[in-house]
């Protein structure tokens, strides 16, 4: 799935906060009952280790987990069993046709993506907004992976929340966001990703994991290629993961997904690129098929252009053991350990200089690194951790909540 954060950031501010506000105003007990100081109390005692009550609302335009490519939704599948088999209580609101060892509250029938009849997800979001917010009282956290659509809902409970930004945020319409709701607590999944807003109230950078075993490691690859996976879009530069191959007359195999607003880029750029010789495209590929694709891999290519926030394809190519090349944007110094799993370069003349460099890094030690840094257990523990931390803060006093942004701030973080 393309990053929320571009997508649904680009909509319209006001109209999140009228639609919002129409529904709560208009629901069955209205928002002053969310302020209500039963609203403010929690259930986990902070001098205690003990199991907690924990919301996770997912983005609604995938599966959870998605059957095809989706990083937002994928996260929140791997942390939410990681929670459940850790022993903690955990509600995961998300599509219908979402599986999970949690409870599943379904709020919409199936991923919104597959839904031809879906024109806006707005109303879907707030339909799962008010769900959320009928079972407030039952959790002690509330653990957000859909930008920032809760935000003028939740702020009275802000230190009950966190929002994990899975997106981009250097987009200018973020800006007056997180000066209007500075009190929403958020975690970055990589320090580059918060830059554009250093300013904003980050209590954690929380690297993505996933399971160690659900990519076997091969030390052996039987494939003569290299990788490209995810997207195609200009920014994940496609067209440079060719240009690299072909100089080094190494086949190279693209494992990608089109998005609607991605189609013109790829039927003008890259499809006349595909008639090279050793240049295949094999589309979109499910989690079964990722491991071999990885797998059988020499190394994958990672010439992104842009503020990568993460690159959830980087730790799972490590975990087959296949060693990265990538250009040295946003996240990737930060992922990618230099010499160990993975090679980072800055240009192209540099790329195809270091990529038989890159294909010589040992497998073994690759696959070790991931173990050590990337795995879904220690995400979630990392998150435990960032919980118990929110929840030992004081809550935010109801005077506080009601004094309104002053205006001058605002217009200061929107330029």
């Amino acid at each position: 799935m393309v990053e929320e954060g571009p997508e649904l950031a680009g909509l319209l501010y006001d109209r999140l906060v009228s639609e919002t506000a129409d529904l709560w105003l208009g629901g069955r007990n209205g928002v002053a009952e969310l302020c209500a100081p039963q609203y403010v109390a929690i259930r986990a005692h902070p001098g205690r280790e003990e199991n907690m009550k924990i919301a996770q609302i997912a983005p609604l335009m995938e599966s959870v987990p998605p059957r095809l490519y989706g990083g937002s939704e994928r996260i929140a599948s791997y942390l939410t069993d990681e929670l459940v088999r850790a022993g903690h209580d955990v509600t995961l609101f998300a599509s219908g046709d979402s599986v999970s060892s949690a409870r599943l509250v379904p709020c919409v029938p199936m991923a919104l993506r597959l839904d031809d009849n879906v024109r806006d997800p707005i109303p879907y979001y707030m339909l799962m907004l008010d769900r959320v917010r009928e079972l407030v009282d039952e959790f002690d956290i509330l653990h957000f992976h859909i930008d920032q659509f809760h935000f003028p809902l939740f702020r009275p409970i802000a230190h009950r929340t966190v929002t994990t930004l899975h997106g981009r945020q250097d987009l200018h319409d973020l800006k007056p966001l997180y000066v209007g709701f500075s009190e929403m607590p958020l975690v970055s999944i990589s320090n580059a990703q918060r830059k554009p807003i250093p300013n904003a109230n980050f209590v954690a950078t929380v690297y993505h994991g996933i399971p160690s075993q659900l990519l076997k490691p091969t030390y052996r690859p039987r494939g003569n290629y290299v990788a490209f996976l995810g997207r195609i879009s200009p920014e994940k530069r496609p067209d440079r993961a060719i240009r690299i191959a072909r100089a080094l007359d190494i086949p190279l195999r693209i494992a990608a997904k089109v998005d609607k607003v991605d189609e013109v880029y790829f039927r003008e750029k890259i499809v006349p690129l595909l008639n090279q010789p050793g240049v295949e495209f094999i589309g979109e590929i499910d989690e079964r098929a990722k491991s071999e694709f990885l797998g059988d891999a020499r190394a994958l290519l990672f010439p992104i252009d842009w503020l990568e926030p993460f690159g959830l394809s980087m730790i799972e190519a490590m975990a087959c053991g296949t060693p990265v090349l990538a250009f040295g944007c946003g996240s990737v110094p930060e992922i990618v350990d230099h010499g160990v799993t993975g090679l980072i370069v800055g240009a192209m003349d540099e790329a195809i200089r270091m990529l038989p460099q890159a294909l010589a890094l040992d497998r073994r030690a690759v696959r070790q690194r991931f173990e050590q840094r990337f795995s879904a257990a220690r995400m979630a523990r990392d998150y435990v951790h960032v919980y118990r931390s929110l929840l030992k803060r004081p809550a935010l006093p109801e005077r506080e909540t009601a004094v309104p942004r002053l205006q001058p701030e605002l217009e200061k973080g929107m330029n």
